[in-house]
């Protein structure tokens, strides 16, 4: 089963698992966050399978469960509300929704007896640390915005459940995933659209705050070495970094799709937005040494490749 299996890395990663020859059946609620036709879009070619089953409903919708029929050999949990800008202005419901919505499915999992959880945490749990790389042994008790407090807070919740039912869980803290599909309202999809319109780009900052980008296929490579594993051990509680481990500054972004588009953008900078951490860079080798977990694609490899995506979807509108 996955969770908000309409948006970006969930319909990636339902299509990857269905090819590998597994059911899968996903949930949506599809959040007004962003269009609900782009993520129907998403489902396009999964509706097709026999093999995929969905279901439009709430985490917190106590009555969906119902017609959760079946026995699930895991659980992949991607829904959330997303976003660090949006939750600073709206914490309650990013609590209600990621917090509340993953403590109600972990219930129905002990219910159910389902006992294997892949949980989709953040790099946002780190906060600004010290310490580069950031490696999950570190403590991360200083999340800086509401987002990334949920986050947090629902890898303690998924502890709590192991401990007490004998869950076997993976919190993967997932690095600036990037690629086709990408929800519009980040930074890379949003400027490709605005340099092909002429329109100006706002940075936040003087450029230099920096990211691990982490293109689509090495994520979802890295969620099926994590499906494969939990189903493969027991007893087991993991923190699991998912990145690329090479940081890309924002100026640094702008250069390569400008590269890639041929279009000299208008850069406009701005004030650094509040809850905004200044770099985010995994460690990976764990996710090397338990998972098999290698990244393929280069930053400007996964550019080229989205902005080729994104025109070919707009010659089709």
């Amino acid at each position: 089963m996955i969770t908000g299996v309409a948006g970006f890395i969930g319909s990636n990663l339902a299509e990857a698992l269905i090819e590998k020859g597994y059911t899968v059946v996903g949930l949506d609620n599809f959040d007004p966050f962003y269009d609900k036709s782009i993520k129907i879009r998403n489902l396009q070619s999964l509706i097709k399978s026999k093999d995929f089953f969905f279901i439009e409903g709430s985490l917190n919708d106590t009555e969906m469960y119902e017609i959760l029929a079946g026995n699930f050999d895991v659980v992949i949990h991607l829904a959330a509300k997303a976003g660090v800008q949006p939750s600073l202005s709206d914490p309650v419901s990013y609590l209600d929704n990621n917090v509340k919505g993953t403590n109600i499915l972990l219930e129905w999992m002990r219910r159910k007896n389902i006992r294997k959880f892949i949980f989709a945490s953040s790099s946002s749990v780190y906060g600004n640390s010290a310490s580069v790389p950031f490696e999950e042994s570190g403590i991360v008790n200083a999340p800086i915005s509401p987002y990334a407090f949920s986050k947090a807070s629902c890898e303690l919740l998924n502890y709590t459940y192991h401990y007490l039912y004998k869950m076997d869980v993976i919190n993967l803290r997932l690095f600036t995933v990037f690629g086709e599909r990408q929800r519009p309202d980040l930074a890379i999809h949003k400027f490709v659209r605005q340099i092909f319109a002429g329109e100006p780009i706002v940075l936040n900052g003087d450029g230099s705050s920096a990211r691990d980008y982490t293109y689509i296929s090495d994520i979802v490579n890295g969620l099926l070495a994590a499906i494969n594993y939990v189903l493969s051990n027991s007893c087991i509680y993991e923190n699991i970094n998912l990145g690329n481990n090479k940081p890309v500054s924002l100026m640094g972004m702008v250069n390569v799709i400008k590269k890639n588009i041929s279009i000299q953008p208008q850069l406009i900078f701005g004030d650094k937005k509040p809850g905004d951490v200044e770099i985010t860079c995994a460690n990976i080798e764990k996710a090397g040494n338990l998972l098999g977990y290698n990244p393929q694609v280069s930053f400007e490899q996964g550019i080229k490749k989205f902005v080729d995506w994104y025109t070919l979807q707009n010659e089709y509108k």
